[in-house]
């Protein structure tokens, strides 16, 4: 007698639906925070134009001039960063610290003049990034985006799978408009995610190069660089990700974890004997750092982060919106030697391709062809997020939860359980919640639902 053939159906609508469940709020969360972030571009000119618009000028004030005004200006801050202008047009920035508010002071290059402050961490831009990336609070949000990220990638092989023509183009290749009611809804959801698939994990496998512990993973085994780049340097123990937060951006991911360099002749050994370094205090001034910047033709809009130790070092770099333009160089506070100086030609193949995907994720890499795309996933992401929690409330029975009812008449398809098990261990956290989520669905949901069936029939 002929076998009937393996139905993965049953065990895939379930998966969805508890993908979809948990995905569907971070989805909305994420896309609407990152359309605010991809256009940051535009928008910064338009609400903070007086802060950034400076008319063009012929000569600029010395960058060790303005930061002695900005030290005036704000004598018990710690002064953090200097941005130098992007273009003759726009202002200069320096980042201090001011009684535990972090600013960005902004400075007229030609006149001198500060032109006012701005929150560094409570600006619109700021808010849309950290939500973004860890959900304003720390290492749980960045945890809860990292398992969400995961998961919307099982919602993606699920959906396709559930949604790949079988024979039928109508509902799947295109909506059916004249449809109503949840036909209608189902439709569009179906043929968003399949057109958008491939799309949708782009955004979220580049997204998750940046998370805590996947992409930290990812960045050990994949981003490598020689390790003679570093013999003749005295290095820390502290990495170029330290540079980086939720609210801003210094080096680019390929640069996180490479050890920082230290300044001073005798830095290593004094680390290593265990003394304490005493505070910065550089002997080169940041207009030697600045014109070290342009003398290695380093694309503007790099910023120079100030040492915070006596072995600490400038940092210079640029995160462009071309990876081709990365450049991250390490200036030693005292002898303004250039430590380290890594570009984009350094970096391995999967770092580049890591970049360039990161820079397509962000909506830089082709201007605002580019922003459009990425803006048109967004809204993707939103109808298909708002679609299946409207097709899982209307196909909901009344006063039920909805899962999906396990049959266990349907043999199993190992092809799926090795997809599925590969998904968990290619995603660490996924596969611990799956777990959990394997034993409620077991213990609690589907006893919920024995009780539910039992009290409706009687």
């Amino acid at each position: 007698m002929k076998q009937p053939k393996p139905n993965f159906y049953n065990l895939a609508w379930r998966w969805h639906f508890y993908a979809g469940l948990f995905v569907a709020p971070f989805m909305v969360m994420l896309a609407l925070t990152g359309i605010i972030y991809l256009f940051k571009p535009q928008l910064d000119p338009l609400m903070y134009g007086s802060l950034l618009n400076v008319p063009a000028g012929h000569h600029t004030v010395p960058a060790d001039d303005l930061l002695t005004r900005v030290k005036e200006a704000y004598p018990q801050a710690t002064i953090k960063q200097y941005l130098p202008p992007v273009n003759a047009e726009r202002s200069a920035q320096f980042v201090v610290v001011n009684a535990g508010t972090e600013l960005n002071v902004f400075i007229d290059p030609y006149q001198g003049d500060i032109l006012g402050e701005q929150d560094a961490k409570m600006n619109l831009q700021a808010i849309a990034r950290a939500i973004h990336g860890e959900l304003m609070i720390g290492t749980v949000g960045d945890r809860l985006i990292e398992m969400a990220a995961g998961w919307g990638v099982v919602l993606v092989v699920s959906g396709v799978f559930l949604w790949w023509p079988r024979g039928q183009a109508a509902g799947i290749l295109w909506p059916r408009l004249t449809s109503r009611g949840r036909v209608l809804w189902r439709d569009l959801h179906a043929v968003t995610g399949f057109w958008g698939a491939s799309l949708l994990l782009v955004m979220l496998l580049s997204g998750m190069t940046w998370t805590g512990f996947w992409g930290e993973k990812y960045a050990g085994v994949w981003n490598v660089f020689p390790a003679a780049m570093w013999d003749n340097v005295p290095k820390s123990d502290v990495e170029a990700r330290s540079l980086n937060t939720a609210t801003r951006q210094t080096v680019p991911w390929a640069m996180e974890n490479t050890p920082m360099p230290m300044s001073g002749d005798h830095a290593e050994h004094m680390t290593h004997d265990g003394a304490q370094a005493g505070p910065a205090a550089p002997t080169i001034s940041l207009q030697d750092v600045q014109n070290i910047a342009v003398q290695r033709k380093v694309e503007p809009g790099y910023s120079i982060t100030f040492p915070k130790t006596a072995t600490g070092v400038f940092t210079i770099a640029v995160f462009a919106d071309d990876p081709r333009n990365d450049a991250t160089l390490h200036v030693d506070q005292y002898t303004g030697d250039v430590l380290a100086d890594v570009r984009y030609e350094q970096y391995g193949t999967v770092a580049r391709a890591t970049e360039i995907g990161v820079m397509l994720h962000e909506g830089k890499m082709f201007g605002v062809f580019n922003q459009i795309i990425v803006l048109l996933i967004c809204l993707m992401i939103l109808l298909s997020a708002v679609s299946g929690v409207v097709i899982w409330w209307k196909r909901r029975p009344q006063g039920k939860f909805g899962v999906p009812p396990l049959r266990h008449d349907l043999p199993k398809w190992k092809t799926a359980m090795v997809i599925m098990f590969a998904l968990a261990v290619m995603f660490p956290l996924v596969g611990a919640s799956l777990v959990v989520v394997w034993v409620l669905d077991r213990v609690l949901l589907s006893r919920f639902s024995r009780q539910t069936e039992s009290a409706s029939s009687l």
